[in-house]
């Protein structure tokens, strides 16, 4: 089975996304990462340990999973760290339509 080739745009409009979405004056306390595994695209929330003791922390925000005609379909994470169907969004939506839903966030599902 061949490797699934993920359109790079698509990923860089993500990574821009997510690097505009925190502020600059809280980047020290707070960071997304965008990870790529597959045709997975995974948003994770980064913290540093509090005072500086231990481990930080990591949670997840969501993910796109690319159907490779062009389209994704939407993942939250839930408490438990696992990824589930984001249903308010019909599946396989261009990247932007997507970008747009994690922007706006109408369910709170993604940034609370």
């Amino acid at each position: 089975m061949p490797a699934t080739v993920l359109p790079d745009l698509d990923v860089e409009k993500l990574r821009r996304f997510c690097k505009g979405r925190v502020p600059e004056r809280v980047k020290d306390k707070v960071r997304l990462e965008v990870t790529v595994k597959g045709k997975r695209v995974s948003i994770h929330e980064r913290r540093p340990p509090f005072l500086g003791v231990g481990e930080g922390t990591s949670s997840p925000i969501a993910q796109v999973r690319y159907e490779g005609d062009g389209t994704w379909t939407l993942y939250f994470g839930d408490r438990y760290g696992k990824w589930r169907l984001y249903f308010d969004l019909d599946t396989n939506q261009p990247i932007d339509v997507i970008i747009k839903e994690l922007e706006v966030d109408p369910t709170s599902v993604f940034w609370g």
